[in-house]
């Protein structure tokens, strides 16, 4: 994935932004996804908030999104699932409507649209990785086996693994991120707390959820 963002695409504007939470409120639930992605040979896993409400077993928050997370070198696989539909690629307040390959190689994270509606359903983050080992996109020294990384609730939907969802929310420690840490960390097992501190140790050294782990 490049750091240059792509030339074209539309800059958000104010009122847009705005705009964006009613675009999401009809996104999908995690059962929903997990059943159209039935079947695929892509590892996948839900992520962010709704992947702590999977781990912890019941629904703590409202949440504004949906989403999940796959190699990137397999998003064709996981679009094939969705035929109808849209994907427009998002970064820095832009974004490029039916994102071309181009434009998806140089980015992230991806929304898919209801044409019809114009409505948000589901986001889709493209990670670095083979299929094999989950590499953070922010440190690609910090790779796992998706056997570790990819958990699976009761009702077999799989989400990312507690930890690593913390880890990413640690970069902006907003609200909706503190309590999701301060609700999931009496959960997590001892280990599960020693790999978080590492990485934030290694990442994030003074974080203030340290203290806490």
């Amino acid at each position: 994935m490049n750091e240059q963002l792509p030339s074209g695409g539309v800059e958000l504007s104010r009122a847009e932004i705005e705009a964006l939470d009613a675009r999401w409120s009809c996104c999908w639930t995690p059962r929903e996804v997990a059943q159209r992605l039935a079947g695929i040979a892509t590892p996948w896993c839900v992520a962010a908030g709704w992947a702590l409400d999977l781990f912890r077993g019941t629904q703590t928050r409202e949440h504004g999104d949906i989403e999940i997370a796959i190699p990137a070198a397999h998003f064709p696989e996981v679009s094939s699932r969705f035929p109808g539909y849209a994907f427009d690629a998002v970064s820095s307040g832009r974004i490029w409507e039916n994102a071309t390959p181009d434009v998806l190689a140089a980015t992230h994270q991806t929304w898919l649209r209801d044409p019809g509606t114009g409505d948000y359903l589901l986001d889709v983050f493209r990670e670095p990785g083979d299929g094999e080992t989950w590499i953070c996109r922010h440190d690609e020294s910090i790779r796992l086996p998706y056997s570790e990384t990819i958990h699976h609730s009761k009702d077999g939907i799989p989400y990312l693994a507690p930890e690593l969802v913390l880890f990413f929310k640690a970069k902006h420690a907003r609200p909706k991120d503190e309590a999701d840490f301060n609700g999931t960390v009496p959960h997590l097992t001892p280990a599960q707390r020693r790999t978080l501190a590492e990485l934030l140790a290694h990442t994030r050294p003074g974080h203030h959820w340290l203290a806490n782990l």
